[in-house]
């Protein structure tokens, strides 16, 4: 059994998301992905969860997929929204007899539908706890620089955040691009008397359009000389452009003291294993 808050005490970390693929030819793709980024060996790997659970039985034949068939930890993500705690449970307790030691408890989204949330929990630490009663794993929780979106103001989002990571052992953060942000959320969360790692979630920008969509809705703001640039580049120059700007700013946040930096994949390589590698994280840096 390996947990990330034992790989965590060694940082700095490098780590990534995948999603479930939905096709016979994304998991292939997926799986070519894994065997290029096996050789990095990641302290750990996260795998997301579809809005209300819609992607659930993926989210969960994944995880205990990479759990059984790769030596680093895999964190599944699970989310209170449209969940009894029954089921909840059941689900953990499924997670726990194969293996799988590591969760990212999240609220959730609503749903985009306007229509109202289901669910007999409503906060992740409402989930944490409920997490902690079934097993003994590492939890994880989220964490935005830039703010919730929606939090009504700084104070309440920090102190929000801070009885939040009390209760778990590492946050991860949503993407960002200004690491003022970051440094920031850490100082605030240091004022009132938090502690735990939170690992900086980094989006190369491969594709400008889906990731300001993205951005919109965790309230990511995009950096406009950046953007232009992006938008206006080739494809391979854009890639080179991305890499670029992730690496700058992984370094940037490493150099400040961040416990590693999270890759937010989108079950994509290249920019990956040349981020690590900017970066000096991977088996080539010790």
């Amino acid at each position: 059994m390996t947990q990330i808050r034992e790989r965590l005490a060694a940082g700095p970390t490098l780590s990534f998301e995948f999603f479930p693929p939905k096709t016979d030819e994304a998991a292939r793709s997926l799986e070519k992905t894994l065997h290029e980024l096996s050789p990095l060996q990641p302290a750990f790997v996260s795998v997301t969860y579809g809005a209300g659970g819609t992607d659930a039985h993926r989210t969960r034949d994944l995880v205990v997929d990479f759990t059984r068939n790769h030596p680093f930890p895999t964190m599944a993500h699970l989310t209170c929204m449209n969940h009894r705690r029954a089921d909840l449970v059941a689900l953990l307790e499924d997670y726990r007899d194969n293996g799988v030691h590591n969760i990212l408890a999240l609220g959730g989204d609503p749903p985009a539908d306007g229509s109202p949330a289901t669910g007999e929990l409503t906060y992740a630490t409402e989930l944490v706890e409920l997490v902690r009663s079934v097993g003994d794993f590492t939890v994880g929780v989220a964490a935005f620089p830039e703010l919730h979106p929606r939090s009504e103001d700084t104070r309440s989002d920090r102190l929000q955040l801070a009885r939040k990571l009390a209760v778990a052992d590492l946050g991860i953060t949503q993407f960002f691009f200004d690491p003022v942000t970051y440094f920031r959320m850490v100082d605030d969360l240091a004022a009132l008397g938090c502690t735990v790692p939170v690992l900086p979630g980094l989006m190369p920008v491969t594709n400008p359009a889906s990731i300001a969509r993205f951005a919109a809705m965790n309230g990511s703001r995009l950096p406009p000389g950046l953007w232009a640039r992006l938008e206006a580049a080739t494809a391979a120059d854009r890639l080179e452009l991305a890499i670029e700007a992730a690496s700058e700013l992984g370094r940037t946040l490493l150099d400040g003291g961040a416990p590693g930096v999270h890759l937010y994949t989108l079950n994509r390589s290249e920019a990956a294993v040349r981020i690590a590698a900017n970066l000096g994280l991977g088996p080539a840096a010790g």
